[in-house]
């Protein structure tokens, strides 16, 4: 079983607009049972809260839920409990070693790294372009299972 986390500052947008959507694409492909997805947040901003409405917005217009959904911070035992730790941007990365003690094992990439560009996934907290952020991460999680599964 492949297991992925997903992570962004508060756990509120990006990251579980990457869950949730990676959720939804391993289901479509009958891989669902090969995967464990998750995601969580660099800071205790948000911790508890739900995914914020226009991002659950975003996920609906696609026909993904994304209900039951709380923030939690990123934990150390996060680091040896998934295969992949996947950030959103270059600060959440830096955070993600802070917090992990490191990569020894080669675990932290950025989600646009999977892609043929990278970069960092802009947070639609500050942008408001929630059809932006979508599409990279669409493009980052299509690019992650296809990279994955082969």
């Amino acid at each position: 079983m492949k297991k992925i986390l997903f992570v962004c500052h508060g756990n509120i947008c990006r990251s579980p607009m990457a869950e949730f959507l990676m959720k939804d694409l391993v289901q479509k492909a009958g891989l669902a049972s090969q995967f464990h997805i998750e995601s969580a947040a660099t800071s205790r901003e948000e911790i508890g809260n739900p995914v914020y409405p226009p991002a659950r917005r975003k996920l609906a217009e696609h026909g993904i839920a994304c209900a039951g959904h709380a923030a939690r911070q990123l934990t150390k035992q996060d680091y040896a409990a998934y295969d992949l730790l996947v950030g959103m941007d270059s600060a959440n990365l830096r955070d993600m070693r802070r917090i992990c003690g490191g990569d020894p094992d080669g675990k932290l990439s950025l989600l646009l790294d999977h892609t043929a560009r990278s970069g960092d996934v802009a947070d639609p907290w500050y942008t408001g372009d929630f059809e932006a952020t979508w599409r990279d991460v669409l493009e980052g999680c299509r690019d992650l299972l296809r990279e994955i599964t082969g």
